[in-house]
């Protein structure tokens, strides 16, 4: 049963995305020339919600409520709000905040969950890395189109 409740709660944060989408608005905006291609971005995060997923199960069924299995929760609830800051609201700046604060959650539950599931904490790593390469394109779009 937990299983599924953490699958529903991933493919919750993933809707994000799918409600909140690039669109024309993202389109004409200027990017940096090592942005990544428009299909990458569903591929990656694919794969990363299936590693999200399981991390987060294999802590609760480790240790339930715990540190780590907060981290989790908070870095699922601020990984959803992004689509919503960026491509929702528009605003850039509230989507690199939120991203910056996502990188910490992140990073946070990797060290966390390090001494309860090991697994769960090198599941992140990834993540961790996208998360970053993510800020960076967020900051440089930002500074790319400062009327936007």
């Amino acid at each position: 049963m937990a299983a599924v409740v953490f699958i529903v709660i991933v493919l919750a944060a993933a809707s994000s995305g799918a409600i909140f989408k690039p669109g024309e608005w993202y389109e004409t905006l200027r990017k940096p020339g090592w942005t990544p291609p428009k299909w990458a971005f569903p591929v990656v995060w694919s794969i990363l919600y299936v590693m999200i997923g399981y991390a987060g199960w294999l802590v609760w069924t480790t240790a339930g409520w715990s540190l780590p299995m907060g981290l989790w929760t908070l870095q699922i609830v601020v990984n959803a709000l992004w689509s919503f800051f960026f491509f929702g609201l528009r605003r850039m700046d509230l989507a690199l905040v939120d991203v910056a604060i996502l990188w910490l959650s992140v990073a946070l539950f990797i060290v966390a969950a390090w001494s309860v599931v090991p697994l769960a904490a090198l599941l992140f790593v990834p993540y961790l890395a996208w998360v970053t390469a993510a800020a960076s394109l967020n900051h440089s779009v930002r500074r790319l189109n400062p009327d936007a």
